[in-house]
């Protein structure tokens, strides 16, 4: 069953290359999605896979490089809607 992982990171996560590393981690994966920078300074990430695929996806972005400088992470989980190809940085 397919699940759709939606986080929001807040800290130090624009301009430090968080949302290429978000792609670079999801190709690890079977995962789906979009990672893109919002005006008030968050980074959204949608991701859609199998629980465990999206949970292991969530840490391995936590482990890279850039998790460190996270001071916030807002997670909420739902239905996959099946509207991604791939993993993308949109925005």
């Amino acid at each position: 069953m397919r699940r759709r992982l939606h986080v929001l990171y807040g800290g130090r996560v624009q301009g430090v290359g968080f949302r290429y590393t978000a792609k670079s981690v999801a190709t690890g994966y079977e995962v789906t999605g979009a990672v893109r920078n919002l005006q008030d300074g968050r980074v959204e990430l949608l991701a859609e896979g199998t629980q465990d695929e999206l949970e292991a996806f969530k840490l391995a972005i936590q482990e890279s490089g850039v998790g460190r400088l996270v001071r916030q992470e807002d997670v909420s989980w739902g239905e996959a809607t099946g509207e991604f190809r791939g993993f993308a940085i949109v925005g």
